[in-house]
């Protein structure tokens, strides 16, 4: 293939900085997943190696800053970086390195601000919730707390004040999901910067998810990757996500796989 060749074909290229799930439903696995049924390639550094599975979670162990920082720096030095995707963390030490790495940088960012997992572990302590506030929320394009993240990365008591009070830190664009106590409904809330609010609604789907953040999140920084303006790439990734986890899978005895590849199994 001639050089000419591999340029007509670029595909966006994501850097993701996440944790690693072994049972493949959530963290860098769920990321790779979300990209590549999106036409985007990952690149990845590893925050953090997790022992759980479907039902538990046991422990996670984060890696050092100054690897963190070694790897990112040579995927940024070698290969152009379209957006980046952060998910869970595991100590202070990397929200600082995490900041090092991306401050100066132009692409979007899109945080999942993964504060406990879906089975109840805990990836995060004030301290942590205080840096992620001051070095990581100024860089980012979009965050993407659920109701509870949000009112515990800024101590509010509802999704709404939680979210001016993330504007108010230098959060571009806050989107709180199943921001509402809904039984029969998924309602999304985004808070924009300009003041703008806009309301997504979803039919609320039976079952439990291994993954469903890690999702959205991704897809999100996919379609900024591709270039798609800000309301159509956040609707469009929860539309992906809502179709995900309606064709999930039962891989293990507890939280369902979301299907990020439902199309090719569509199309059988």
């Amino acid at each position: 293939m001639t050089t000419m060749d591999t340029q007509s074909h670029h595909k966006p290229v994501v850097l993701v900085l996440a944790g690693h799930d072994p049972s493949g439903g959530a963290g860098i696995q769920a990321d790779i997943e979300t990209l590549s049924a999106h036409g985007c390639i990952a690149t990845t550094v590893i925050t953090s190696l997790t022992a759980q599975n479907t039902q538990s979670f046991s422990y996670h162990c984060p890696q050092t800053a100054k690897d963190l920082i070694n790897q990112g720096k040579l995927v940024l030095d070698d290969i152009k970086i379209d957006a980046c995707k952060i998910g869970a963390i595991g100590s202070p030490d990397l929200v600082r390195a995490i900041h090092e790495l991306i401050a100066d940088k132009p692409f979007p960012v899109v945080l999942d601000p993964v504060l406990q997992s879906t089975t109840g572990h805990d990836f995060s302590n004030e301290e942590m919730c205080g840096l992620l506030c001051e070095l990581i929320l100024p860089l980012v394009t979009v965050i993407t707390p659920n109701r509870d993240e949000a009112m515990q990365l800024t101590g509010e008591l509802g999704p709404q004040s939680a979210a001016k009070k993330l504007l108010e830190m230098d959060c571009k664009n806050v989107l709180i999901t199943d921001a509402e106590n809904s039984i029969t409904e998924i309602v999304n809330h985004l808070y924009q910067e300009n003041g703008q609010t806009q309301i997504f609604t979803y039919e609320r789907l039976s079952g439990s998810f291994h993954g469903s953040g890690c999702t959205l999140a991704s897809a999100i920084s996919a379609n900024l990757a591709k270039n798609i303006e800000l309301i159509p790439a956040i609707e469009q990734a929860q539309a992906f996500t809502w179709h995900s986890l309606k064709h999930g899978l039962q891989l293990g005895k507890g939280q369902m796989h979301p299907n990020r590849f439902f199309n090719l199994t569509e199309n059988k």
